[in-house]
């Protein structure tokens, strides 16, 4: 299928669910969609975004613009990079190849779920350079060394530690609607031998996660690995400000996208303070209802080096293929490029707090 045929009349990311789900089976549907608990925090992620005003500039000279950024020594066509998501397989035939190629294309980076349906050696062959891989620590610390080795061997730039899922969050409408795994389902990159049982993929997954894990593993961490370490799941500041000083490279301010605990803050008020504490000394990456251009003005008016996109990824996979994902990232592109005129700013650079009203 092509991008111009299943996403016709799409003309903005909040559209694009409902032309999602008519490629995708309910049970598929619903686990990229639900959240925990009410899902409270999936509707404040997003309202959270409108309830921030833009006051812009005028008379600047915003004849050219350039919406391009660095983080973490990645050089980025835009300050967007796709968030890590699971099971790209079950979304689409190509899987996370699809979306490997669509975000070398556009020109960003790539963070790889653990729980991909592709191998990590396979996605870094096709967009070098442009992956970064999310890890769980394991109860077992001899696997998580060797996932770690293996992942540096691939070539993956950067490891994104997922911190806040020790447990499973309440997820309601995925008991309503149980994923059923095909007979020939794998998660090539859990383990060496693939050894989750599809039955129950989430919680057999979990099982191996470690629920102890403390600060004091992310300093063993940063002892076994190379690559820069980016927490993934800090809402406080307190965490953030410990996490700088103990080194680490880069935050995701997340809520893991209203799927763990129901009722946290928004991701975009929570990444005030935080980018207070972190004034430079680390990448800071937001997460969590970016639908619009106008959105990732807010997030980097607020501190955020950049957003990452998650959703919508898939609905674009689903829809389109690598096509259709490409066609996501440029449709927030074209967004972001009319709101960085319109607000006087011809380079992210320019993007600051008193952009804010």
């Amino acid at each position: 299928m092509s991008s111009a045929t299943s996403i016709d009349g799409v003309v903005n990311l909040l559209q694009l669910e409902a032309a999602a789900r008519v490629h995708l089976s309910d049970q598929v549907f619903h686990y990229i969609a639900g959240g925990a608990g009410d899902e409270l925090t999936i509707a404040a992620n997003r309202s959270a975004f409108d309830r921030i005003l833009l006051h812009p500039r005028v008379l600047v000279d915003v004849s050219t613009r350039s919406q391009r950024t660095h983080v973490l020594g990645c050089e980025l066509s835009a300050p967007m990079l796709v968030a890590p998501t699971a099971l790209h397989g079950m979304v689409h035939r190509d899987g996370e190849l699809a979306t490997a190629r669509a975000a070398a294309a556009f020109g960003t980076t790539m963070v790889l779920s653990t729980l991909a349906t592709t191998p990590v050696e396979d996605v870094v062959r096709a967009a070098p350079g442009r992956v970064w891989f999310q890890l769980y620590v394991y109860r077992d610390r001899g696997a998580t060394e060797a996932l770690i080795a293996r992942v540096e061997a691939a070539g993956a730039r950067a490891l994104v530690v997922t911190v806040d899922a020790p447990f499973l969050g309440l997820r309601e409408r995925e008991g309503a609607h149980p994923l059923l795994l095909p007979q020939d389902f794998h998660a090539p990159n859990i383990s060496a031998d693939d050894s989750v049982d599809r039955s129950d993929l989430a919680r057999r997954f979990l099982d191996l996660v470690d629920p102890s894990l403390s600060w004091k593993d992310i300093a063993w961490l940063r002892r076994h690995t190379k690559l820069p370490i980016v927490l993934k799941g800090i809402l406080r500041a307190d965490d953030a400000e410990r996490a700088v000083d103990q080194g680490i490279d880069g935050i995701v301010v997340s809520n893991h996208g209203g799927r763990q605990l129901d009722g946290v803050v928004p991701t975009i008020d929570a990444l005030v303070p935080i980018a207070e504490v972190v004034s430079g000394r680390a990448a800071l990456l937001v997460d969590g209802g970016v639908r619009r251009g106008t959105d990732v003005i807010k997030a980097l008016a607020r501190g955020a080096d950049a957003v990452l996109l998650g959703r919508p990824i898939l609905w674009g996979l689903a829809a389109g293929g690598s096509k259709g994902v490409h066609a996501v990232l440029e449709m927030l592109r074209r967004e972001l490029d009319l709101a960085m005129a319109l607000c006087g700013c011809t380079e992210v650079a320019a993007i600051t707090d008193e952009l804010l009203g």
